[in-house]
């Protein structure tokens, strides 16, 4: 269980031992992929939180590079339509699954945002969430581009990675970007101008 604040909790499966979902060919094959997926990250957590203080009942929310989905399914607890994607068909499975546990419903598909035309020929989200995503440089570009495309409003959760001020650099030159801090994790909120 994960408390979003307010005595709202999310219940959150996860693998025991997410090292044990290394697999050297699916790096080489995939993309250099890793189960980033398999771990409930701070960056979820403190976005799970931001997420449930919000009055969202009714409202299209897209979660990106969901993982377990906490950020999403907090979403969904609230009233949400929700949306969870992830490239990682594991992580699709998962999210369902956590989805089921907490008795909501969500739509959950595999989806790479370096080609994410299913996701902007869907229609756009009064609300995007992402939570650690920035973790690599090569995930800088494709999500400048891509977020405008999705919505007038992004909630971003980031442990302050050296990739995040170079992406929230660029990013203010389109949307109004405000950051509040919870414990070690910022949560940007960019806002189309």
């Amino acid at each position: 269980m994960v408390g979003l604040g307010d005595g709202r909790e999310v219940l959150v499966a996860r693998p025991r031992d997410s090292e044990a979902l290394l697999d050297q060919g699916a790096f080489d094959s995939r993309d250099e992929y890793l189960p980033y997926w398999a771990e409930l990250w701070p960056s979820a957590i403190a976005l799970g939180r931001a997420v449930a203080r919000r009055a969202l009942g009714g409202r299209r929310v897209l979660e990106l590079g969901c993982g377990l989905g906490l950020p999403g399914l907090a979403a969904a607890t609230g009233g949400a339509r929700v949306t969870l994607t992830d490239w990682a068909p594991e992580a699709v499975a998962a999210a369902r699954d956590n989805a089921e546990r907490n008795g909501v419903e969500v739509e959950a598909f595999v989806c790479d945002w370096r080609a994410a035309e299913a996701l902007v020929a869907r229609a756009r989200w009064d609300l995007v969430l992402l939570a650690d995503v920035l973790y690599e440089a090569r995930n800088v570009a494709p999500l400048l581009a891509l977020l405008p495309r999705l919505g007038r409003e992004v909630l971003l959760a980031d442990p302050d990675r050296a990739t995040a001020a170079p992406f929230l650099a660029a990013a203010a030159e389109h949307w109004q970007v405000t950051t509040r801090r919870d414990a070690r994790i910022l949560v940007h909120r960019l806002h189309a101008r």
